[in-house]
């Protein structure tokens, strides 16, 4: 878009902004923000916005605390609330005005930039899945809903279905493009999903998504979540990842001489995914409640392979219909509760490491996974995700890959994050304990 300091300051004024809210996101992908004054902006934009990052989620210690805000100039929307508040998202730095190594949205500009010098653009297009629940007479969430909807199911049994049209319409009026939007498999579960674009946009867009999917449910008197999976015996929520590369706006992905649209790089790309996604699904996958979606069953892939059109497995290619422009991977594993930044810069990073290496693509697995033996799964040389939170931290602290893709501050800090969940969780009595053991011993 390409906006000057004087366009955001006349976008103000005409619009009646009389707060705006500076955003940016820690390293667990969860969205902070420091509200000013409208008459502040001249200044925030002139000088940034300093700020205490001891306070906030991997960022600093308290001896060397003291961090800036600087506003991204081409985010800058006013929310359609009531209220006149306008955001801008915004880079960190320090002091000095250096980007501050543990600030997730550097972490995907260096790898966009790696791409960049390669004349590389990453296209991305993710699917969010969330459920709507009631809360209760204290306005906390549960997990009941009156919603007996099913896929692409439509009213009275999706009683979702004016939410989520309301959700659409916000989004449509901050500048989504919205493609579609059902409800999904589960009860009170759907999804909606928005045009791809260049990975750094788009994971801007995830954040604000998330934010106006809430705060509309919210009006509506229902709690919107993002966990993965909020309820027993029920399909989880994903964030699939559809993923292409483009060279001066060409698909660099497409071959319409080849069965599946796919070009030698898409293929290299796709194996360098296969790969290094085990050490990389912390970050896809980054909770405790993560691997109960990826326990089997319910379509959530858990088999490392790939297929052309099989739900199966980690990886499908998904039809281009008449044309091979539209061709991209589609990663199926990631889920909601990622960090889009970090998440965006692994798989990029991975899909390079492919293509510089000229990673042949293994064979397509089209039968159902699920469906075969372990033996014939070993025989196929299929290997499996990790199976909790314990599993994907041992990977991950191994890997010589995403140290470098994170840096060491953010790969130290998010380790030592997820260590101190799991020992959360592991020390924690369960209620399932209590109903298997209490009577029992």
């Amino acid at each position: 878009m390409g906006y000057t300091r004087e366009d955001i300051l006349s976008f103000v004024r005409e619009g009646g902004v009389r707060f705006v809210r500076l955003q940016f996101t820690d390293i667990l992908g969860t969205l902070k923000n420091v509200a000013i004054p409208a008459a502040q902006l001249p200044r925030v934009l002139e000088d940034g916005c300093m700020f205490d990052g001891s306070s906030i989620e991997g960022f600093v210690r308290i001896e060397e605390s003291d961090m800036v805000l600087r506003p991204d100039l081409d985010t800058f929307l006013i929310y359609p609330w009531r209220e006149k508040v306008a955001r801008l998202i915004c880079d960190v730095t320090t002091i000095d005005g250096q980007p501050f190594a543990g600030d997730p949205r550097y972490v995907l500009k260096q790898a966009c930039a790696e791409a960049a010098a390669l004349g590389l653009t990453l296209e991305v297009g993710p699917e969010l899945e969330f459920f709507l629940f009631h809360v209760d007479d204290n306005g906390q969430p549960t997990v009941s809903s009156h919603d007996t909807g099913g896929y692409f199911d439509l009213g009275p049994v999706d009683r979702g279905e004016d939410c989520r049209r309301d959700i659409c319409y916000t989004l449509e009026d901050m500048g989504f493009a919205v493609e579609g939007s059902h409800h999904e498999v589960a009860p009170a579960q759907h999804e909606i999903d928005f045009r791809h674009g260049e990975a750094l946009h788009t994971a801007d867009k995830v954040g604000t998504f998330k934010l106006v999917v809430k705060s509309v449910a919210q009006q509506h008197g229902l709690h919107a979540t993002f966990m993965p999976k909020p309820a027993y015996d029920v399909p989880g929520s994903g964030m699939h990842i559809n993923l292409s590369l483009s060279r001066d706006g060409v698909n660099i992905f497409a071959d319409e001489s080849d069965a599946l649209g796919l070009s030698r790089d898409a293929y290299s790309f796709m194996a360098g995914l296969l790969e290094h996604i085990a050490q990389m699904t912390l970050l896809l996958n980054p909770l405790v409640n993560s691997y109960k979606r990826l326990a089997g069953g319910y379509e959530a892939p858990v088999h490392i392979a790939w297929s052309g059109g099989n739900r199966s497995p980690l990886i499908r290619i998904p039809s281009t219909g008449y044309s091979a422009k539209g061709a991209r991977i589609e990663l199926r594993s990631p889920d909601p509760a990622c960090n889009p930044y970090l998440a965006f810069a692994a798989c990029l990073r991975a899909g390079l490491d492919g293509m510089r290496r000229g990673l042949p693509a293994p064979s397509p697995v089209n039968e159902n996974i699920f469906a075969l033996s372990k033996g014939r799964r070993r025989e196929e040389g299929i290997s499996r995700l990790p199976t909790s939170l314990e599993d994907a931290m041992r990977l991950y602290a191994s890997s010589d890959f995403l140290r470098n893709v994170l840096g060491d501050h953010v790969f130290e800090k998010y380790l030592a994050a997820k260590k101190e969940e799991w020992r959360g969780y592991s020390s924690r009595v369960s209620q399932w304990e209590l109903e298997q053991y209490l009577g029992r011993y």
